[in-house]
């Protein structure tokens, strides 16, 4: 089935390889953008059509919706997009627990059928993060107050993922071409180690074909928990040097690693979160599982590819 579709966020990692993948199959897609096309944009987009939308505008109309079957929503901020000075009440409203629910009303309003929000795993595993968690409560608002609007005509459903595993060439390149250097200890690099704990990990081609399926057969108003690997961070950072080519052995210790700031580790330095997706739920989404190495050695190569040329 072919459908009209808007991604939301379709200029970021996420986004574009969900559009890309989208566009691949035979779906007309539409990239959504707070900004027009810009130096840093993926290449997989080009030719795709672009309509400037801001989400969290409250004065958007319905009427910048209409004529889409359905709307990826891939746009949500997390912790790791707003510096810890810029944290507030009001920010966390604006993109996540009101921005976002109030977008999908918006859809739903201008007929589309199919919204697909892509949300974060921790609320999922663990709801009473919310209630000390600013940034959880955040998410755990979208995603309820999304999937609360299922009607007759309208789907709304949520995939829930771990840490993302993607690049795309540009600056999210350049900074995972900053990782791989660490993991080759090059000169200027601070030393090499995982902070202790983990977390689970999957690749943006499995999140994509996440996506793929629940436009296909996911149930509205359901939350989706997906993921791949769970990894302590440490043997994360080992893969990469794997797929570097490194041959430096990764050490784990208890101190804050400049890699996995302290701020970004949710659950706190030392625990891990640790999961399998539920078998019946992949089976229906249709992703691949045991794609992380996978997905490290393709972006390996490419940051060698753009060194090169």
């Amino acid at each position: 089935m072919t459908r009209s579709v808007l991604v939301v966020g379709g200029t970021g990692m996420i986004g574009s390889h969900i559009a890309e993948r989208l566009t691949a199959r035979g779906d007309r897609v539409t990239i959504a953008s707070r900004s027009t096309a810009g130096p840093y944009d993926p290449p997989a987009i080009a030719g795709i059509p672009r309509v400037a939308i801001d989400y969290t505008d409250p004065g958007l109309a319905a009427s910048a919706l209409e004529g889409y079957d359905a709307i990826v929503f891939a746009a949500g901020n997390d912790i790791r997009h707003v510096r810890a000075d810029d944290e507030s009440d009001d920010f966390w409203r604006s993109v996540q627990s009101e921005g976002v629910p109030r977008f999908a009303a918006l859809a739903k309003t201008a007929g589309v059928e199919c919204f697909v929000q892509i949300g974060s795993y921790y609320h999922q595993l663990h709801p009473e993060w919310a209630e000390t968690n600013p940034y959880v409560a955040a998410r755990k608002a979208a995603d309820e107050g999304t999937r609360a609007l299922a009607a007759e005509g309208f789907r709304p459903i949520t995939l829930n993922p771990p840490s993302i595993v993607g690049a795309i060439p540009g600056r999210v390149l350049k900074g995972f071409g900053r990782l791989v250097d660490w993991t080759r200890g090059e000169p200027g690099q601070p030393e090499l180690f995982g902070p202790v704990g983990g977390t689970n990990y999957m690749s943006v081609r499995s999140l994509a074909e996440a996506v793929e399926g629940a436009l296909d057969r996911g149930e509205g108003g359901h939350a989706y928990l997906v993921g791949d690997e769970s990894l302590r961070y440490q043997e994360y950072f080992q893969k990469v040097a794997n797929a570097a080519g490194s041959i430096l052995t990764v050490e784990e210790r208890d101190e804050e690693c400049p890699f996995q700031p302290d701020r970004f580790i949710v659950q706190g330095r030392g625990n891990v979160i640790a999961y399998e997706p539920d078998p019946a739920e992949t089976e229906l989404l249709g992703y691949t599982r045991g794609d992380v190495d996978r997905a490290l050695a393709e972006i390996v190569a490419a940051l060698e590819a753009s060194r090169a040329a």
